[in-house]
């Protein structure tokens, strides 16, 4: 008798835990939404930057001009001026819009360009938004707003829907839209390696990312406007209304006025949004107004069908855009990649480049400053053979303390997050792509080639800065004093002026190089 109710109680709990999986992985999208496709307008014409921006590109006719946005505070007023200043239209495609201080300021002045008129698409992957859709369906209530996520999950039930559903649709739920665009009027654009949320704009009390973005007018914003409606027209697009509990109505979009303003004063009276208000003024009264560098250009982006189960073949994926840098480089590539996964593959690829003569030099994060500590054991594996085949690399080092003109870090632990490429000193890629499996097979990702010594030339400051004795460990293959057995690793920096070797990961505890250690035997680096 008591084994026929132990084999009920199983039972039951068999059938319990399979209605929790259902109801957690059932779908909430509407059977009657409506998608209404819709193109970038054309290029602005009767705006106050129209006259600038025609008057400069006039000197380069078929070329675009970039504006380097190394500094996070820069970074956030310069969104903050091209909202501001849209008069028509603002396309807006991110992997992270955080609800936070600098999220809801660039909320903020999305509202408010919405006020004046300007009609406002937003496009976020779903993966960070999942569990958050109020506030979007609220901003959605705009009639001059229309929000849509990327990929979506179908259960809109929260982390655990998100879990069973990753789990009964991986292949196509791991492929994420990496991209990430802000263009105003047609007319100017900001592309790069930056997500909107604090930790992008130094504004975190936290860890903060040294990151890099440009600022573009000229050709290449046509080419992103219409890689951003290739993406908002997608299958893989639907509207944040889509869902059953998304309900876009005027109360919603009022009380989310409501909070945004109150949360924007608020932050206004910080020291860190007191300097960005400083910083915007100054930017805006310049006698000189922005510096741009000019040069030939393509934009390097993935098709919204890398997204599908599946996705696509080699040739279609950035990769393919990217490649002839290495291909063609004659003396010297420069590599700054916060996740640097090779592989076998390409390890051989690099030591083929170094063999014909060309210094390579890559920049990334060490495991103290490393955000994921599974990439971290990913790239750890490929240190040696790099080494060995000539490439030189460099680790960043974590820094606290306030940042002065000599110190690169920021007030608080720094973690690398720009993905940038110099070769030979004049054709330079910024964008969002990481030199890894994840950026090369599963997630959408966008960036700029430009031919430009000058931009290649900045592009270098920020790369010999954190790359500096100071600022980061170079990595050496070291013999033993008594020439016999392997080689292995040190680490070699600078401390109070004085040359410091450390034999195992710097800065980490233990248990931490245990962790990365124990990563490095599990299948997952397709993943990463």
């Amino acid at each position: 008798m008591s084994l026929k109710i132990r084999m009920h109680h199983g039972a039951r709990c068999v059938m319990v835990g399979l209605a929790l999986l259902l109801s957690a992985c059932a779908s909430s999208l509407r059977s009657d939404f409506t998608k209404t496709p819709s193109t970038a307008l054309a290029p602005a014409t009767d705006t106050p930057a129209t006259a600038r921006i025609e008057a400069v590109a006039g000197e380069h006719p078929g070329q675009s001009g970039f504006h380097l946005l190394t500094n996070g505070t820069a970074a956030l007023a310069a969104r903050v001026i091209v909202a501001d200043g849209a008069m028509h239209s603002l396309d807006v495609q991110y992997y992270i819009f955080a609800n936070d201080e600098t999220g809801r300021l660039v909320a903020q002045r999305l509202l408010a360009a919405a006020d004046r008129g300007v009609r406002v698409r937003l496009l976020l992957d779903d993966v960070q938004v999942l569990g958050k859709d109020k506030a979007l369906t609220a901003l959605d209530a705009h009639p001059n707003i229309e929000v849509r996520v990327y990929n979506p999950f179908m259960g809109r039930g929260g982390t655990l829907s998100k879990g069973f559903q990753f789990l009964g649709d991986s292949d196509r739920l791991n492929r994420r839209m990496h991209n990430k665009s802000f263009t105003a009027d047609n007319r100017v654009s900001i592309i790069g390696g930056r997500n909107i949320a604090d930790e992008y704009f130094d504004a975190s009390e936290g860890a903060n990312f040294r990151d890099l973005d440009v600022a573009a007018i000229g050709p290449v914003v046509a080419e992103i406007s219409e890689s951003f409606d290739t993406y908002w027209n997608s299958d893989a697009a639907y509207p944040i209304t889509a869902f059953k509990d998304n309900v876009a109505t005027e109360e919603g979009m009022k009380k989310l006025r409501t909070i945004l303003a109150e949360k924007v004063r608020e932050f206004a009276t910080t020291p860190y949004a007191t300097g960005a208000i400083a910083a915007t003024k100054e930017f805006l009264t310049s006698p000189k107004g922005v510096d741009w560098h000019w040069g030939a250009t393509k934009l390097a982006v993935d098709t919204p069908e890398k997204s599908a189960a599946g996705g696509v073949e080699q040739s279609l994926r950035i990769g393919a855009s990217v490649r002839p840098m290495f291909d063609e480089a004659k003396s010297e590539l420069i590599v700054i990649s916060p996740y640097f996964i090779p592989g076998d593959a390409g390890v051989k690829f690099l030591s083929d480049i170094h063999g014909r003569g060309v210094k390579i030099r890559v920049l990334t994060n060490s495991l103290a400053t490393n955000d994921v500590g599974a990439v971290h054991a990913g790239y750890a594996r490929y240190r040696e053979p790099l080494l060995a085949a000539g490439v030189e690399i460099h680790e960043l080092r974590p820094q606290e303390g306030t940042r002065t003109q000599e110190k690169w870090a920021a007030s608080h632990v720094v973690s690398l997050h720009a993905k940038s490429m110099i070769a030979d000193g004049h054709i330079v890629f910024v964008g969002s792509m990481n030199m890894d499996p994840r950026s090369r097979v599963l997630n959408t990702e966008m960036g700029v080639l430009v031919d430009s010594v000058p931009l290649a030339e900045e592009v270098r400051v920020f790369y010999e800065s954190a790359a500096s004795p100071k600022n980061s460990y170079r990595l050496e293959l070291v013999a033993p004093p008594n020439g016999k057995g392997s080689k292995h690793l040190e680490w070699v920096t600078e401390v109070n002026g004085v040359e410091t070797r450390y034999t195992d990961e710097p800065d980490v505890s233990g248990w931490r190089r245990f962790k990365a250690s124990f990563s490095r035997i599990l299948p997952i680096e397709g993943m990463l």
